[in-house]
């Protein structure tokens, strides 16, 4: 018997934008409430996580921004709209860690990647703080120099 989720393929979409823009603490993984054409359209690889971002309000954590095309194929009867504001599904315990740090401490949640998991769509979410535009170039040297001291050794 196949695997058929192989971790290139489970993955759907990943913010690429987040680890240059933000200090990642700490990533917590967590479901999604999704509508039949949205599962259609991440089976097919249509999500973008760029702009999105994670807003806790009335004890629930919501997603704002993630685009999911939908397609043309879906459904005739339905008006999809690709940048729907989707509920994430968390524990409580999570939940109040996450209002914790994002109330008191001054971080923001954003998502980072959203994957398959045994069948269903999850989304990697993280605790993250902001970076400074001189911690951008400074962690910008750091993997210049990596990669450099990488093609040096292959050399020798």
């Amino acid at each position: 018997m196949s695997n058929k989720n192989t971790s290139s393929s489970a993955t759907i979409a990943v913010n690429r934008r987040a680890h240059h823009d933000y200090f990642v603490e700490q990533t917590l993984e967590a479901g999604l409430v999704l509508e039949g054409w949205e599962v259609k359209s991440l089976r097919d690889g249509r999500a973008q996580l760029a702009e999105s971002y994670v807003l806790l309000k009335n004890n629930e954590a919501w997603l704002f921004g993630c685009h999911i095309t939908p397609l043309n194929t879906a459904s005739t009867h339905i008006h999809p709209d690709p940048l729907r504001t989707r509920k994430l599904l968390l524990n409580e315990g999570e939940l109040n860690k996450l209002y914790g740090s994002v109330e008191r401490k001054g971080y923001t949640v954003v998502p980072l990647k959203l994957y398959w998991k045994r069948g269903r769509a999850k989304v990697e979410i993280a605790l993250v703080k902001g970076k400074k535009e001189y911690d951008k170039r400074a962690t910008q040297k750091d993997q210049d120099w990596r990669r450099e001291k990488e093609r040096i050794l292959r050399k020798k």
